[in-house]
């Protein structure tokens, strides 16, 4: 059954059915208002913090994924140099560091102008999306900040493809 059957009823607000997908993948939450979530999604190299929010203004489901990094404040022009390159091949969503609060952002916004409705696999490929892409860009930033490599080669990891089978 696809998640989207379980909602057929019309005007579901979008938070309850990101509620309904922490449920289903059995995700610690916190329902913070009517129009916010957050969420701890574990991921492969670290739990990561995700918070969906409904603006009913400008009706957009805003969405940002984090974690916390603290990078020595010398290695911070090649961060945000790393990070550009990063966006260039990021289609959907956008990472930037938030120094203030010592977080790695992923941030996406989904507008759904017009009542329009998302449905729960949208959301689900949102979430999926942001875990992924923190997933495979995590392991160049650790490189960059902690390693001593720089922007181009830590980026050669998050983009090389492995060929054939092991």
């Amino acid at each position: 059954m696809a998640l989207s059957e379980q909602f057929l009823e019309e005007d579901i607000h979008p938070i309850d059915i990101v509620e309904h997908l922490a449920e289903h993948h059995d995700w610690d939450f916190d329902r913070i208002g009517d129009d916010q979530i957050a969420m701890a999604v574990e991921g492969q190299w670290r739990t990561y913090s995700i918070t969906l929010a409904w603006s009913g203004y400008d009706e957009t489901l805003r969405m940002v994924c984090t974690f916390e990094m603290e990078p020595p404040q010398e290695k911070l022009p090649a961060l945000y140099e790393l990070l550009n390159s990063v966006n260039d091949s990021c289609w959907a969503g956008a990472f930037t560091y938030w120094a203030d609060q010592k977080l790695m952002v992923y941030r996406y916004g989904l507008v759904l102008s017009g009542g329009q409705m998302a449905s729960p696999e949208q959301i689900d490929t949102l979430i999926t999306t942001a875990v992924l892409a923190a997933e495979r860009y995590y392991p160049a930033i650790q490189l960059l900040v902690w390693g001593d490599k720089s922007p181009k080669d830590a980026l050669q990891v998050a983009i090389a493809e492995a060929y054939g089978r092991a």
